[in-house]
């Protein structure tokens, strides 16, 4: 009984010594020389279009900086010795030990930094962004990570370039590609009310326009446009069909100038990075990404909830369940938006 008893007050001491801890505030201590994350192996990079739907793995190891943290893993790569001041970001998530990407995805990603077509070196590298919630006493916020970067690794790398249908006459030099070189193509627009346009395929010399039942016809004439700005447009040459849509990602919020009201600030689309970008004043609220000045047309981005916490600004939740994305700060901010492949990401960088 007395054995019994002792083991009873003990118990209650130490659940009063836990409760004591958790009232006065936990604190985390940082390792002096934290575990950085690493880049275990590379993929096969001879990349060939007709592989365009196998999935590649790039193996890691997480970051361990002696405490429980919140960690976005970048996968990123430059040309050989480029020392990635001009970089592609081939992933942006929660993933660490094992990073897949289909080849055609990440041959689309490349190409944008990388020749097609001929045998080159490219440096990889994986980098940990730590975020800290308010509170613990450690440093890191949302704005302000903490960073450590895994040792680069160099291979050789062999992309194959892009079937492409080139825009006549839109007033830009622009194109949408077929990733499988399958006879698909899509890719984003940006067109005038008053410049129709047609799609001419430079390998086969063919000239591409539309008839009143739109679908694609040889020679036929120039694609009608009905709205200004970008636009997601499709085509299939193999049974001459295409669709265009209005596709003006915007950001709205308490954070942004016109608040939860329409317009929306609109985003600028960068063909080389494959992102979407704008640089606009914030303010201490919260904001989401959207298209068309709509919430149902494709596009309702944000971040989970506690039932939800895989959703993060790394891995933003298409769907009218998802949670606005605060902004604890006001300031100027680049925002740039990534949303062609199968992880929607953003970033806030406070300029």
């Amino acid at each position: 009984m007395k054995k019994n008893l002792l083991i009873y007050l003990t118990f209650i001491g130490l659940l009063g010594l836990f409760t004591g801890c958790e009232e006065d505030g936990t604190k985390v201590v940082i390792l002096a020389n934290p575990v950085v994350p690493t880049l275990v192996t590379l993929p096969d990079l001879t990349l060939e279009r007709a592989n365009g739907t196998d999935m590649l793995e790039f193996v890691g190891t997480p970051v361990d900086p002696g405490f429980n943290a919140s960690a976005t893993y970048v996968l990123e790569a430059c040309a050989a010795g480029n020392n990635f001041v001009d970089l592609a970001t081939i992933y942006s998530g929660i993933q660490d030990t094992s990073i897949k990407i289909s080849e055609s995805d990440l041959n689309g990603i490349l190409l944008k930094k990388l020749p097609a077509d001929e045998a080159t070196t490219a440096d990889f590298r994986i980098r940990a962004l730590l975020t800290v919630d308010a509170g613990t006493g450690a440093p890191g916020t949302s704005t302000n990570p903490m960073v450590y970067a895994s040792a680069t690794k160099t291979a050789n790398v062999t992309l194959y370039g892009l079937p492409r249908l080139d825009l006549l006459d839109s007033g830009l030099t622009q194109k949408i590609e077929s990733a499988l070189g399958d006879g698909n193509y899509l890719g984003y627009v940006k067109l005038e009310t008053s410049k129709p346009f047609t799609l001419k395929d430079p390998d086969a010399n063919k000239v591409y326009g539309a008839n009143d039942d739109k679908n694609l016809v040889v020679n036929g004439p120039a694609i009608l446009v009905t709205a200004n700005g970008w636009h997601k447009l499709t085509a299939n040459t193999n049974d001459l069909t295409y669709v265009l849509k209005v596709f003006n990602v915007g950001l709205i919020g308490s954070a942004t100038p016109n608040g939860w009201n329409s317009p929306d600030t609109k985003m600028e689309y960068d063909v080389q990075g494959d992102y979407w970008h704008i640089t606009l004043n914030l303010v201490v609220g919260a904001c989401k990404f959207r298209i068309n000045d709509k919430w149902d047309d494709g596009i309702n981005l944000g971040i989970g909830d506690a039932d939800h916490p895989e959703y993060t600004i790394s891995n933003l939740w298409n769907s009218g369940s998802s949670k606005d994305i605060p902004v604890t700060e006001a300031g100027n901010y680049t925002v740039k938006l990534y949303i062609k492949t199968s992880t929607y990401s953003c970033t806030f960088t406070k300029n």
